[in-house]
C-alpha cells in the first residue's frame, strides 16, 4: 500500500474515533498549556485576611504549575503572627516566590521587610523604600539607645553592633527584639542576602531605597513593572526547598489572582471598629430579647452577631485589659436598666466602655485600632440609652403601681357570697375567693388587705361598684 495511502486511511481513522468520542492521545499532537506568572497584591496592614488570601494563592499557583508567583507589596508592617503564617507558605511554597515592592511610592515596612528576606527573588521599584522593622506591642516604651560610638580602625562591624547593650529598655522588649533578629538573620542566610544589614532595621529602626537596597545586596532586582520584572528574572538560579531551580520567566503570560468572597469577609470581620460594632449589636440585641422574651428578631441578630464578632476578634491580638473593661462597662448599663442608681452605674459603664475599646486590640498600627469615630458612636449611643433609660426608672418609680399583687393590695371590691368567716368577692372585675373575720353580706363593699396564694384576706371597705345582679351596699 502507498506511503500516502497509509497516512489517509490513518487520519480517517482518527477523525471516526474522534467523532464517536474516543479520545486518541498522541505525544506529536498533545498541547501543554503554557505556564503563567502569578501575581498575588499585598496593599495595606498585614493581618489574618492577608495570610489566608496569600496562602490559599500559593497553593492554587502550584495546582495551577506556575512558573513563578510575584507579591506585589506595598505595607507599612503588620502583626507578627500573620506575617510568620505567611513567611512559612512562601517557605513550603514548590513554586518561587518573588517579592516585588511596586508601584513607585510603594514601601515594604516593617512585616514587608520581612517578607521581603524570606522570598527567592526581592525587587522594587524605583522611589519605593523598606526597613524600619522593628517589632513594637502596647505598653513597650520606644528604646532610648545610646549615641553610636565612633569607628575604629577596622570599621563597625556587626559583632560590635550585636554586643551592644540595647539601651534602657524592659527586659520583654529585649527578648521580643533578639527572637526578630535572629528570625530575620535566619531568612538572610537562607537566602543569600545582607544579614548585617537586617539586624540593623530590627535593632535601629534603618530603612533604605531602592539604589541603596541593591547596592546593599538587600535586594536582588530593581524593575519598573511586573513584565520588567519577569524579563530581568530570567535564566537566574534559586533554591526551592532542597533543589535548585533556574528561573524561566521571560514573555510569561501574567495572571492576576484578586482576593474572593471569603477573603473580603474574613478581611471585613477582622476589621477592629467592625468586630466592635458587630459585639455591640450582638450584645444589645440579646439584652433586648431578655427584656422582652419572645421577641425572637432582637434575639436571632443579636446571636449571630455576636458569633461573628468573637470569630473576628481571636484572630486579633487583644489586650486583656481591653477586653475586660468593655465586659466591665457593659455589666454597669445592663445594671443601670434593671437597677437604676440615679445614673452611677451608667456613667461607669460608659467610662469603662470607652477605655476599654481603646485599649482592646493589642498593636499599634492604625489599620489594627478601633476607629475613633467608632468609639464615639458607640459611646454616644450608650451615653444616650443611659440618658432615656435613668429618667424612665425615675418617672416609673414616682407612680402608682397599676398591675402586679402589689396593686391588688389596698383594692376595693364588693361581696358576692359569703357564710361562716369566707366567700367569694368581686374586685376588678375579678371573682376571688376570700376570708375575714368580719360578717359580710352580699353586696358588702371590701377592701383587700393581703394575699395569700389565690385567696384574699378583706376587711370592711367603701362603697364599690357591684357585679351584674348584685345591688349595691
Amino acid at each position: 500500500m502507498p506511503k500516502n495511502r497509509q497516512q489517509t486511511i490513518a487520519f480517517l481513522v482518527m477523525g471516526a474515533l474522534g467523532a464517536a468520542g474516543i479520545h486518541v492521545s498522541s505525544a506529536q499532537t498533545s498541547v501543554v498549556p503554557r505556564r503563567a506568572a502569578v501575581v498575588l497584591e499585598i496593599n495595606g496592614a498585614i493581618g489574618p485576611a492577608t495570610a489566608d488570601y496569600l496562602s490559599r494563592g500559593l497553593e492554587l499557583a502550584a495546582k495551577r504549575d506556575a512558573a513563578v508567583v510575584v507579591l506585589a507589596l506595598d505595607t507599612p508592617g503588620g502583626l507578627d503572627a500573620s506575617m510568620r503564617d505567611i513567611i512559612r507558605a512562601i517557605l513550603a511554597s514548590p513554586v518561587p516566590v518573588a517579592t516585588y515592592v511596586h508601584p513607585s511610592g510603594a514601601r515594604a515596612a516593617s512585616a514587608g521587610t520581612y517578607l521581603m528576606y524570606a522570598s527567592h527573588i526581592a525587587a522594587m521599584t524605583p522611589g519605593t523604600n523598606l526597613g524600619a522593622a522593628t517589632p513594637i506591642a502596647i505598653g513597650m516604651p520606644p528604646v532610648d539607645r545610646p549615641p553610636e560610638p565612633p569607628k575604629g580602625a577596622s570599621g563597625d562591624t556587626a559583632t560590635e553592633q550585636r554586643s551592644r547593650p540595647p539601651g534602657p529598655s524592659t527586659a520583654a522588649e529585649a527578648k521580643v527584639i533578639n527572637d526578630a533578629v535572629a528570625f530575620i538573620r535566619s531568612l538572610a542566610e537562607l537566602r543569600g542576602r545582607n544579614a548585617n544589614w537586617a539586624e540593623k532595621a530590627v535593632r535601629e529602626d534603618a530603612s533604605l531605597s531602592a539604589s541603596q537596597a541593591l547596592a546593599d545586596t538587600v535586594i536582588d532586582i530593581i524593575a519598573t513593572s511586573v513584565e520588567d520584572l519577569l524579563s530581568k528574572m530570567d535564566g537566574r538560579s534559586v533554591q526551592v526547598g532542597s533543589t535548585p531551580v533556574t528561573l524561566a520567566t521571560a514573555e510569561l503570560a501574567v495572571e492576576r489572582i484578586e482576593p474572593d468572597w471569603r477573603a473580603r469577609l474574613l478581611a471585613a470581620i477582622t476589621n477592629p471598629s467592625v468586630a466592635m460594632i458587630l459585639l455591640m449589636i450582638g450584645i444589645y440585641g440579646l439584652i433586648f430579647e431578655f427584656m422582652n422574651p419572645g421577641a425572637l428578631f432582637p434575639g436571632i441578630v443579636g446571636g449571630i452577631a455576636l458569633l461573628v464578632a468573637l470569630y473576628g476578634l481571636a484572630a486579633l491580638p487583644i489586650n486583656l485589659a481591653g477586653a475586660m473593661l468593655i465586659l466591665l462597662g457593659l455589666a454597669l448599663l445592663t445594671a443601670e436598666a434593671y437597677a437604676p442608681s440615679f445614673g452611677v452605674l451608667g456613667i461607669g459603664g460608659v467610662v469603662a466602655l470607652a477605655f476599654g475599646m481603646t485599649l482592646l486590640i493589642d498593636a499599634t498600627l492604625p489599620d489594627f485600632a478601633v476607629a475613633k469615630p467608632v468609639i464615639v458612636a458607640i459611646v454616644a449611643g450608650s451615653a444616650a440609652f443611659l440618658l432615656y433609660a435613668v429618667p424612665l426608672a425615675l418617672r416609673s418609680r414616682r407612680r402608682p403601681v397599676v398591675s402586679g399583687r402589689e396593686e391588688l393590695t389596698g383594692a376595693h371590691g364588693v361581696v358576692t357570697e359569703w357564710g361562716d368567716g369566707r366567700g367569694y368577692v368581686f374586685v376588678h372585675g375579678e371573682r376571688w375567693r376570700a376570708v375575714s373575720s368580719a360578717p359580710f353580706q352580699p353586696g358588702d363593699a371590701v377592701r383587700v388587705v393581703a394575699i395569700e396564694g389565690l385567696t384574699l384576706t378583706v376587711e370592711p371597705g367603701l362603697a364599690a361598684t357591684s357585679p351584674p345582679g348584685v345591688p349595691n351596699a
